[in-house]
């Protein structure tokens, strides 16, 4: 098994009603998409009191993404997928995660109440770890000075974790999001910690790929993706092991200019991968995707994205990121 993913173990996923053996835990509190490292301070100072505490460790976070609760007309480029976001939350060695519904009801409920009801008296949380700009309740009203007070009034711990900078730079979702529209994979793995990866399942194209002596898997990603159109170098992974590739995630334009697709063409090998579900991680940016006169100078240009990618990935290694299978 390639050590980029982890055997499973005991990590409790809680959506509604009892949340059993995670009551009493150190929770940290946030959204985590991405899971950046910004993310993993914070997760990383919930275990240390945990573990001060002799409790268990959590994350508490939100389906949807608040932001897409308040305002459902606008369009979140979601680093990961609420699945992938519980993969990675399982591989940093926490014990579980709760997963609140973020709806009419939560989004009225007072910094107060939530507090009161939900954290000590839903949960009975031993402590909390925040960011130092987490807000919660009603109107973002609870800031993280007023749960510090609250938490010294009810007896649970709060821990207030100070900003992460990476060279001057924030580590933060929308930094990452922002390398990636930019065709940044480098910079965002940088704020990530481990590449930028998406999970899909191969699904027909046009068979375009294989006509031109490079067969591909197809994948749709999210509507919502903002990823630069382009060509990158990638690893995917495949029952428990690496391949190395290079993908085009565009509108084809020198064919149809057609809804963004991720065509993916994984050197040296062979096999059925419809219907398959697959990892990509992206390792690296190419070039931009661009419009070709003729098929001839299209092949030409995918024999040089082949030849550097596979310089790209030589000096990567094994780069994916870990995860732990719940």
């Amino acid at each position: 098994m390639n050590e980029q993913t982890l055997p499973a173990k005991s990590f409790t996923v809680v959506r509604d009603g009892d949340i059993g053996a995670l009551h009493g835990a150190v929770v940290a509190l946030g959204n985590f998409d991405g899971v950046h490292r910004g993310h993993r301070t914070v997760i990383a100072a919930a275990q240390a009191r945990a573990a001060k505490l002799n409790r268990k460790a959590a994350a508490l976070t939100f389906s949807p993404h608040p932001r897409l609760f308040f305002r459902p007309q606008d369009t979140l480029f979601q680093l990961s997928s609420e699945h992938n976001k519980l993969r990675l939350l399982a591989a940093t060695g926490l014990d579980g995660a709760i997963v609140m519904p973020f709806d009419a009801q939560l989004a009225a409920t007072s910094a107060q109440d939530f507090i009161e009801q939900i954290l000590v008296g839903r949960f009975g949380i031993g402590g909390a770890v925040i960011g130092f700009d987490f807000h919660f309740g009603q109107k973002r009203a609870g800031s993280p000075e007023y749960l510090t007070e609250q938490g010294a009034r009810l007896g649970f711990t709060v821990d207030v974790v100070p900003p992460l900078r990476d060279d001057g730079r924030p580590v933060s979702s929308g930094e990452v999001r922002k390398d990636l529209s930019e065709g940044k994979v480098e910079d965002a793995a940088q704020l990530l910690g481990a590449p930028w990866f998406v999970t899909g399942e191969v699904i027909h194209g046009e068979k375009r790929g294989r006509e031109l002596g490079f067969p591909t898997a197809n994948l749709k990603l999210d509507p919502s993706c903002g990823l630069r159109h382009g060509i990158y170098a990638l690893q995917v992974r495949l029952d428990g092991r690496l391949h190395d590739g290079v993908a085009s995630f565009g509108r084809r334009p020198t064919f149809d200019d057609g809804a963004p697709l991720l065509e993916v063409f994984l050197f040296d090998f062979k096999g059925d991968l419809y219907g398959r579900e697959i990892d990509v991680a992206f390792i690296g940016w190419i070039r931009p995707e661009q419009k070709f006169e003729s098929i001839a100078a299209l092949k030409q240009a995918m024999d040089g994205d082949v030849a550097q990618a596979r310089a790209v990935l030589k000096a990567a290694g094994e780069a994916f990121p870990i995860l732990r299978e719940i």
